[in-house]
């Protein structure tokens, strides 16, 4: 069989891009056929409707049947073409998606290996001891804290005075709280109406002014 096609056992195996491409040609010279053959039979029935019913009509009409005849077939064609290269780009589909599992699938697989080497690198141990030494690195800032924010020179003062002072401090409060001086504001005699008299009496109950001298009554 190879023989009679002339293929030479090292050819390459047919790309599906490559027949798809044939057949979408073969398929589009085709539509180019029909097209002709479209206008001829416009041509054809025009000339029918101008020529009287004869033999010259009748054989104008067998014409454009003959070449209906072969447009038909070639729309067969076109359309087992058509389908052919449905089918190969369908199946090109198929490949390529198979191709694109099989690429992920193999980088999966990598990444798994990387994943383990990289896991097997990473101590336990090494990560606990490394918090154990941030722990007790806090615990030594916390304590360099408090030392500088020591209080230098504070006297000794005796806890029984300072609880003594503490209740005194008490005390002091509620005596400011206390608001029974509002009483006692409230009870404080009121104030005298009127203008207040400059006249005073002397020795001898007479009434004088500022002066000294007998005040003189009013009329």
């Amino acid at each position: 069989m190879n023989r009679i096609f002339g293929r030479s056992k090292n050819q390459a195996p047919p790309n599906i891009s490559e027949c798809i491409g044939n057949t979408d040609a073969r398929a589009e010279s085709i539509d180019k056929k029909i097209a002709r053959i479209d206008a001829e039979l416009i041509k054809h029935k025009e000339q029918m409707k101008k020529m009287r019913d004869g033999p010259a009509k009748n054989a104008v009409k067998q014409k454009a049947m003959r070449v209906l005849k072969q447009k038909r077939m070639y729309e067969g064609q076109r359309d087992q073409l058509a389908q052919q290269s449905f089918n190969m780009e369908q199946a090109n589909y198929t490949i390529q998606a198979l191709k694109d599992t099989k690429t992920t699938v193999e980088a999966m697989k990598v990444g798994a290996k990387e994943m383990k080497k990289a896991y097997k690198q990473v101590k336990m141990d090494q990560i606990e001891d490394l918090q154990d030494q941030l722990e007790d690195m806090m615990e030594e800032a916390s304590e360099v804290q408090e030392a500088l924010s020591r209080s230098y020179c504070t006297p000794d003062i005796d806890e029984d005075d300072l609880e003594a002072e503490l209740d005194a401090l008490g005390d002091e409060l509620l005596l400011d709280e206390d608001s029974s001086y509002l009483d006692e504001a409230s009870s404080t005699p009121s104030i005298p109406e009127g203008m207040p008299s400059d006249s005073k009496a002397n020795k001898d109950g007479i009434l004088v002014d500022e002066f000294g001298l007998p005040q003189i009554p009013a009329t």
